[in-house]
């Protein structure tokens, strides 16, 4: 199984957190800025095992996880902030 990660780039202020706790080095700078003049952190996936670090220090919130398997993709970790929309499984 392999993970994913999925950053918002154009919400990323490039702070590097992520970079320094990922011990795969799956996550990079993008060489260019984003609308608001940061270079944000990038998603390489180059052997992700999704441990969910970068997720969860992300300040911004801006980092999903997902999981790989080989008949589904799940949603291991997101730091979303509070108000964040999201959609919720409903129970029947």
């Amino acid at each position: 199984m392999a993970g994913r990660i999925v950053i918002d780039m154009e919400r990323c202020k490039g702070c590097g957190l992520c970079l320094a706790v990922c011990p795969k080095n799956s996550i990079g700078i993008a060489p260019e800025s984003n609308k608001n003049g940061y270079f944000p952190a990038r998603a390489k996936n180059d052997g992700c095992t999704a441990c969910t670090r970068c997720a969860v220090i992300c300040p911004e919130g801006i980092i999903e996880v997902l999981l790989e398997e080989p008949d589904a993709i799940r949603i291991v970790a997101t730091a979303a902030k509070k108000d964040t929309p999201r959609m919720v499984e409903e129970k029947r």
